[in-house]
């Protein structure tokens, strides 16, 4: 994900969410974890990495389309960019960029 004029800064369940076209694409909660907003069945499988979990928030856990991927796991830029790119595709802002391109 480049620096992107249409990515939004948000403040939303307690976290620094980062919206694409009003749609959630990650957040960054307490202690560097990384909330990333995927489809359901993406998220089934990518539940099965290393420092991956369905997000709690309050009381409630999510759904599969929500998930905490610990820092540990988000050491260099390379694997940083692997959740931003699959939040993008899971919400269609990559198809979108490439569209437009």
């Amino acid at each position: 994900m480049s620096a992107d004029a249409a990515i939004e800064e948000r403040r939303m369940f307690g976290t620094r969410a980062f919206l694409d076209d009003g749609r959630i694409l990650v957040g960054a909660r307490p202690g560097g974890v990384l909330l990333v907003r995927v489809d359901d069945e993406n998220g089934a499988a990518l539940l099965t990495q290393p420092g991956v979990s369905r997000a709690v928030m309050g009381a409630r856990t999510m759904s599969a389309g929500w998930l905490d991927v610990v820092p540990e796991v988000l050491g260099d830029d390379t694997a940083l960019m692997f959740w931003l790119d699959v939040a993008r595709e899971s919400t269609g802002s990559a198809v979108a960029d490439s569209e437009s391109e």
